[in-house]
């Protein structure tokens, strides 16, 4: 018999019953068949670094887990005596550490004053400075203190809403660390800096509401700041006494002389703006010259105009208040209109007068509302609710709803209430003949009544579209001897004329304004022409 045959009937025997066992799910091998996997893995760099870093994650999310169960409170330890948790400053401080370096620098100089606090408030309208105070959290106590303290050189009724406050308080804390009692300390205001001093310092028997900080989770107000005029601040702070104290700081305003011009293209009042004139100088300007202009019809393109006046800085340079205009003038068509300020009567008003020594102020003003454009003139036209022509015996001046209605002159209201296509209506007599109308009135002001005296440019009514009227507007009739005439076009009788020792007394004034106004530079522009009612600076 061949051997051969036998040999592989042993082997075949063998692979039979030896094979299986080698591919079975033994434990042996199954780490076979791992540690040829790992070979596999290991034998790629992307394996390696697989490996490094799966073991890097799992090392650390373990330390992690282990920190986090020994911050856990332990009721029944498992540890091994002698051994403990990990103790929580350590814990804090494995924290912090892996924190960027500028959050932990910032926390801690977040406030340098911790406990102290900054805020500015407003005063709402109807409210009280007492009752704001108290809203915000500060005792009544403390809140009729302030008010107290500032009694002395500021009157609280005075304050208007809008007015702001710049606080400082601090804010009591209750001690929940479970350690020793804290000291008992108030805040104070020292050099209007907030100090901390003991309570025994302050007194605890005093008056001023002064507590145990430590133990009240309310405000105390330390320091309270504010400006009631641009050139006033008022500061009210608490003292070591426990109680509070005012100082008030009036800033010496400085006087300056401006004397500013320029060529009007539309209007007076834009081209002034656009000359960098402050908006009160403006209006005052138009008041002067509307018995002598008419703003309307008299202003062309090319017209100049001058105006000298005063107006008060504080000492960082910033504009406080308007002073007085002493001199203006405008050219119209090449003819000059000067008006100059002169005090006639110490116990009356300031007047403007030209240069004969003539009041500015007419009889009856030409245009009786600010801003006013002409939108209907005196004659004939065809009305445009009735449908027809007829005559219109005044002059409409288009203003928005509101606007406020000046007397024309001095005198008497003859009737105020409803007449007909008139709507709201007035008349004023103002004597020697003289009367003047408004319709179309939205209200009259508080006050005014029949038979009640107004003087030249009171308001006494405010513009509208009562009655027959297609728009807001004005309706304006002089009356002389009860006929109505063109307000435009009537010639009126001039204010006060200047004799004898006035008159003296006013050339002299005049030549002192002329040599100022001649040694002082013209300002054709003191602002930036995107500035809305620009103030000029103090140079």
């Amino acid at each position: 018999m061949d051997p051969k045959p036998r040999e592989q009937k042993a082997r075949a025997q063998f692979s039979t019953k030896v094979a299986p066992p080698l591919v079975s799910d033994s434990p042996f091998a199954l780490l076979l068949r791992q540690m040829q996997g790992a070979g596999t893995l290991m034998a790629t760099t992307d394996g390696r670094w697989a490996v490094v870093s799966s073991t890097l994650t799992a090392l650390v999310a373990g330390a992690i887990a282990w920190m986090a169960v020994g911050m856990m409170p332990v009721n029944h330890p498992l540890v091994a005596p002698g051994r403990s948790s990990l103790p929580y400053a350590l814990f804090m401080k494995l924290i912090r550490a892996s924190e960027p370096q500028g959050v932990a620098d910032n926390a801690d100089n977040a406030n340098p004053n911790p406990g102290v606090e900054n805020r500015t408030v407003t005063l709402d309208a109807g409210d009280t400075l007492a009752g704001m105070l108290e809203d915000l959290g500060i005792s009544a106590q403390d809140a009729n203190a302030v008010l107290s303290a500032l009694g002395k050189d500021f009157n609280p009724r005075a304050l208007k809403a809008g007015q702001s406050f710049d606080l400082t308080y601090s804010v009591a804390t209750i001690d929940a660390t479970g350690g020793a009692p804290q000291p008992r300390t108030t805040t104070v205001m020292v050099n209007h800096k907030p100090v901390v001093v003991p309570l025994d310092a302050v007194g605890e028997d005093d008056n001023s509401g002064a507590t145990e900080e430590n133990s009240q989770a309310i405000s105390r107000l330390l320091s309270l700041h504010f400006s009631p005029s641009i050139e006033q601040e008022i500061t009210v702070t608490r003292t070591t006494e426990g109680g509070y104290s005012a100082e008030v700081e009036k800033k010496e305003l400085q006087m300056h002389r401006h004397r500013a011009g320029g060529t009007i293209d539309s209007s007076l009042y834009l081209a002034a703006m656009q000359a960098g004139i402050p908006g009160d100088v403006v209006i005052d300007m138009i008041h002067m010259f509307s018995y002598k202009v008419d703003f309307q019809r008299d202003l062309h393109p090319g017209d100049k105009f001058e105006v000298y006046y005063d107006y008060y800085y504080t000492p960082e340079g910033q504009p406080a208040k308007y002073g007085a205009i002493s001199y203006a003038m405008m050219t119209l068509g090449g003819k000059q209109i000067p008006m100059y300020r002169f005090q006639a009567d110490p116990n009356e008003p300031a007047e403007y007068f030209d240069t004969k020594g003539e009041s500015a102020k007419g009889m009856l003003m030409k245009t009786p509302v600010d801003g006013a454009r002409i939108s209907s003139g005196f004659g004939s036209r065809f009305h445009p609710i009735l449908g027809y022509t007829r005559m219109h015996k005044g002059v409409d001046f288009a203003v928005p709803t509101g606007t406020p209605v000046m007397a024309a002159g001095a005198g008497t209201i003859q009737f105020m209430g409803r007449a007909s296509g008139y709507g709201n209506f007035v008349k004023i007599n103002h004597g020697n003949g003289y009367a003047t109308d408004y319709g179309h009135l939205s209200r009259f002001a508080p006050g005014m009544r029949q038979g009640a005296r107004v003087r030249q440019g009171q308001v006494f009514a405010y513009s509208g579209m009562s009655g027959m009227a297609t728009g807001p507007h004005l309706h304006y009739e002089i009356l002389i001897k009860g006929t109505q005439v063109n307000p435009l076009t009537v010639k009126m009788a001039q204010g006060r004329l200047l004799i004898g020792k006035l008159l003296r007394a006013f050339q002299e004034k005049r030549l002192e304004v002329d040599n100022l106004v001649a040694t002082t530079a013209l300002e054709a522009k003191v602002a930036d022409n995107a500035t809305d009612l620009r103030q000029a600076k103090a140079k």
